[in-house]
């Protein structure tokens, strides 16, 4: 399994392309599948990157939870799996091609942040990921209401 962590900021290029940071590519397994999913995020104005693999277990996660004969788990699943795109970088620079309705979706114009977050990487339009940063206090609060470990 892979593990993405740290923060990179990259700039869109003149064919709206942008460059997966050399520290999130290079935890990938050399030779390796280099394909993401990518899609956008339910709770947060990002979107997150999920390598194939990883995309594949999520997934089936979520399926194996949905009755398709339920018209709402039907729904849900066509509304999670809406606007999943797969993206592989170039093996020469590591540039990969996001559509723009995607990037509109999260309001990047020109810069990004790719957010390490353990299992997934997060992309986010710079200055909403700043403008998400939550409180000291705010996480105290949140970290007290976590289960106890097992």
């Amino acid at each position: 399994m892979v593990t993405f962590y740290g923060k990179y900021t990259s700039k869109l290029d003149d064919k709206g392309r942008l460059v997966l940071p050399a520290p999130l590519k290079g935890v990938l397994p050399e030779g390796g599948d280099m394909r993401f999913v990518v899609r956008k995020d339910i709770f947060a104005d990002c979107l997150e990157m999920y390598t194939y693999a990883e995309w594949e277990q999520q997934a089936a996660e979520v399926r194996s939870r949905l009755n398709f004969f339920n018209v709402e788990h039907a729904t849900f699943w066509r509304a999670y799996m809406r606007d999943c795109v797969i993206v592989e970088p170039d093996a020469r620079l590591g540039r990969i091609s996001i559509s723009k309705e995607l990037l509109d979706l999260i309001g990047v114009t020109k810069e990004v942040e790719f957010v390490g977050n353990g299992f997934k990487i997060e992309v986010w339009a710079k200055e909403k990921y700043e403008a998400s940063k939550i409180s000291n206090e705010e996480f105290v609060t949140i970290a007290g209401k976590l289960p106890a470990s097992r």
